[in-house]
């Protein structure tokens, strides 16, 4: 009897001893697994952010994209809206309507030249939706063109730079942002509000 309950105790030792191997194979393998999915998602965020940035380029022209445009530095115990600000945001402006100008000449002289009685209608049509989107874009740059009109006309009469609902700085930043914002932030924040509430 005493030799009986010895030999199933031994069993279970080396039962024991086989088994824990085994679990910590099955962790590797797992671990293993799991290690190229976690490398294969870090390499595929960089191509998600590169069609962000081609999304971007396709936009309207913005003021940051401009050649030669830097940021203005603030001085301390600076005036808000002294000669020095007032003049770069006329360069910032100017530059930004020249910019513009220039790129509905260049759409003008492109649908003169490319303009061709193509015989297929699929073709033609194709031309068509092309011009269309031209168009469209060049009208909406056209209505841009009239704001920064505004904003030069607002600099003349030396009440750029100030919302006209509260009076408040719009501040330095946001201008650079859009330099044709005519309302605070604050502002800007509720007549958004109102519009959604409108449409609602």
């Amino acid at each position: 009897m005493p030799v009986s309950k010895k030999k199933p105790a031994q069993k279970k030792k080396t039962v024991a001893k086989k088994s824990a191997p085994k679990k910590t194979a099955k962790k590797k393998a797992v671990a293993k697994k799991t290690a190229p999915k976690a490398a294969a998602r870090k390499k595929s965020a960089p191509k998600t952010t590169a069609k962000k940035a081609a999304g971007k380029r396709t936009i309207t022209t913005t003021v940051t994209a401009l050649e030669g445009f830097t940021p203005y530095k603030e001085k301390s115990g600076e005036h808000y809206m002294n000669k020095n600000q007032m003049a770069h945001f006329r360069n910032l402006l100017e530059s930004w309507k020249r910019d513009l100008m220039e790129e509905v000449d260049r759409t003008v002289h492109h649908m003169q030249d490319d303009a061709a009685n193509f015989p297929d209608p699929n073709d033609r049509a194709t031309q068509e939706s092309e011009f269309a989107l031209e168009l469209r874009t060049r009208d909406r740059e056209r209505k841009l063109i009239k704001k920064i009109d505004e904003s030069i006309e607002s600099l003349d009469n030396e009440e750029y730079g100030y919302c006209e609902v509260c009076g408040v700085e719009i501040g330095i930043r946001r201008l650079e942002a859009r330099p044709t914002a005519t309302l605070c932030i604050d502002c800007k924040t509720l007549d958004e509000i109102r519009e959604k509430q409108m449409r609602g």
